[in-house]
């Protein structure tokens, strides 16, 4: 009986690196602009109206996950995902790009959480629940490989066939997802989601944050860093265009940037260790995005600029987990899931606004964008009120 629901795992590793195989994602800003003909403020609307749209669909598509199943909504998460490919490859325009946005949402939403449930709760069927943080972290693991593979592919796609069919042939992957899906046991469902009410969430959040000044500064730094950080992923294509860098090779970079992460993120423990401090650890990794921004802002040397986005991916982007880690500390068992998901939300919304506003600056002038990114990221790594003693293991 047990065999049935050991076999979600393996492909659950199958389906993820799938759903992660997306050929557009190292051409995506080329995608829009040359291809959809829009400007880069208007992709950087695009994404706050698919945060937006995350929001309004989480509700009612985790109804679906409890009322229907896992495996369903991960069917369906499949389909609205093909959905919004032929949407955004359709036809060049902005207000159909907003239609593809929704529809990615929808299919981001339906997969949140269902795919983690389904596994957990199949390894509670075969008694190995105790092993789900190792599955949880190889999943991820797989999905970011995905991207290292899928994302040169589709460069060269692109520069060959077209960006627009680097889109096109990302249904491929996709399909094959589906079916992945569909071969799916059931597990019985061992603890029902709790219904979220965002409103709720963000206000209960706010009042932990008021009474909690240590956790108050380390969401504050979190959420400032990741989203200086995060900026990279959508400009990093505009600055190799402005170096005449070939785009065949924008996947490649895309690859390296992922990989960066992965590094990073495997050797946290031992950097702190060589700088002697958590603090230390956290306030050169900051400066080196706001180094590395700079250096973007005014180098002609293509070298030196991707040296600079690996630098800003490997150590802005990877800050996530060490101040989840920092913060759970602060935070008692039972407003866990509500504080940790106000942060989550702060971050969404924080992030999508200032990335409208620095996209609107980037048309207007892309340098010295990226010259005020790294002066407010310099900013805030020597503001920093968070201290050695905030950081607890």
């Amino acid at each position: 009986m047990s065999d049935k629901y050991r076999l979600n795992i393996p492909k659950a590793y199958a389906y993820d690196f799938l759903k992660n195989f997306m050929l557009f994602s190292g051409v995506l800003v080329p995608f829009f602009t040359q291809w959809g003909g829009i400007k880069f403020s208007q992709i950087m609307i695009l994404q706050a109206i698919f945060t937006l749209g995350m929001f309004l669909f989480e509700i009612p598509t985790g109804v679906v996950a409890d009322r229907y199943g896992r495996k369903t909504s991960l069917i369906l998460s499949g389909i609205f995902t093909a959905l919004a490919v032929l949407v955004y490859s359709s036809h060049p325009s902005f207000p159909v790009f907003i239609a593809g946005e929704l529809i990615w949402a929808v299919g981001v939403t339906l997969a949140s959480g269902a795919d983690t449930a389904l596994v957990y709760d199949s390894l509670i069927q075969t008694g190995e629940e105790k092993g789900s943080k190792k599955i949880l972290n190889r999943i991820e693991s797989i999905g970011l490989f995905a991207m290292v593979f899928a994302a040169p592919l589709g460069s060269l796609v692109a520069r060959y066939i077209g960006v627009r069919w680097a889109m096109i042939l990302s249904l491929i992957p996709i399909s094959f997802s589906i079916v992945i899906a569909m071969t799916f046991t059931e597990p019985p469902v061992v603890q029902k989601t709790e219904e979220k009410n965002y409103l709720k969430i963000l206000r209960s959040g706010l009042v932990y944050f008021r009474d909690h000044k240590i956790l108050r500064l380390l969401t504050i730094d979190y959420v400032a860093i990741m989203t200086l950080s995060f900026f990279l992923i959508w400009v990093y294509q505009v600055v190799l265009k402005s170096l005449d860098f070939p785009l065949e090779y924008y996947g490649f970079v895309h690859a390296g940037i992922v990989i960066a992460e992965i590094i990073v993120l495997n050797s946290v423990i031992k950097m702190e260790s060589v700088v002697g401090s958590k603090k230390r650890y956290i306030f050169i990794s900051t400066a080196l995005v706001g180094l590395c921004y700079l250096v973007m802002s005014y180098t002609q040397n293509i070298t030196a600029a991707i040296a600079c986005m690996l630098v800003i991916a490997g150590f802005g982007l990877t800050v996530k987990p060490l101040f989840l880690s920092y913060m759970n500390k602060y935070i008692e068992s039972d407003n866990r899931a509500t504080v940790l998901s106000a942060v989550s939300m702060a971050r969404s919304i924080v992030t999508a606004a200032a990335n409208i506003v620095f996209g609107y600056f980037v048309d207007i002038n892309m340098r010295w964008t990226l010259f005020a990114l790294g002066i407010i990221t310099l900013v805030f790594a020597f503001a920093s009120r968070v201290t050695e003693e905030h950081l607890k293991d």
